[in-house]
């Protein structure tokens, strides 16, 4: 597997809206100090701060974004980098299992939306109702280093399409790029229909500058199909 050294500014990762707004226990107070109440009753239960207070096993809290930004805990985007490796769904991604997240995002912001799609879609299967509506923020970040790169590999059982295949080679794959050191993947994205790339970054201090972008809304009215909006 080759590696690429890249030095690019403003790829894209989508985050659902809702965990872009302020804290929605503010609005059930009226101090400052009361608020400081509710986030640590909230605390007890969010694995963002688990993994920042070192009560998570798969993690040294070192790793994490307010460890390195200890002089200025108010930089933008501390808490969404970290919480992209505190909270995973079960059975993991791709390119992570369940025990620790990973930063996924591209270099085309339609790239990203196909991929957080699928994703969508695939729920909504589940459930059998396609009426929903969905909105997302970018979140644009800067990457400087050297990464495995997996584009001249199309045919790697990690890019299968079906999860039950390619995530566990995914998975297996990272863990031992990750154990060896290697900060993150370049691969083609495998749900973009047209193409397009992806980086997956294992580890929080390779993930720089991190700012809001667009607004994006989904919309699925009886089918598979979606409509995309800018708001």
């Amino acid at each position: 597997m080759k590696i690429t050294s890249i030095s690019d500014r403003g790829l894209i990762r989508l985050i659902p809206a809702t965990h872009h707004k302020p804290p929605v226990l503010r609005g059930l107070v009226d101090t400052d100090d009361e608020a400081d109440v509710l986030a640590e009753i909230e605390g007890m239960t969010s694995g963002r701060l688990l993994a920042e207070t070192g009560k998570n096993p798969h993690f040294d809290p070192r790793e994490l974004a307010w460890m390195r930004r200890n002089a200025d805990l108010k930089v933008y985007g501390q808490s969404h980098i970290n919480a992209a490796f505190a909270y995973t769904r079960i059975g993991g991604n791709r390119f992570n299992d369940a025990k620790r997240g990973a930063w996924y995002c591209a270099w085309d912001v339609m790239v990203s939306v196909a991929e957080v799609a699928w994703h969508r879609i695939r729920e909504l299967e589940f459930t059998g109702l396609f009426d929903d509506t969905a909105r997302y923020v970018e979140l644009h970040a800067d990457f400087i280093g050297d990464f495995a790169d997996l584009r001249d590999e199309p045919a790697h059982p990690a890019l299968t399409p079906d999860p039950a295949i390619g995530y566990p080679e995914g998975q297996s794959l990272a863990a031992r790029l990750l154990g060896e050191g290697t900060p993150g993947l370049i691969y083609p994205s495998v749900r973009a229909g047209d193409g397009g790339d992806c980086l997956v970054c294992f580890v929080p201090n390779k993930i720089q500058n991190v700012r809001p972008g667009a607004s994006w809304e989904m919309v699925w009215r009886g089918m598979p199909h979606y409509s995309l909006h800018q708001v």
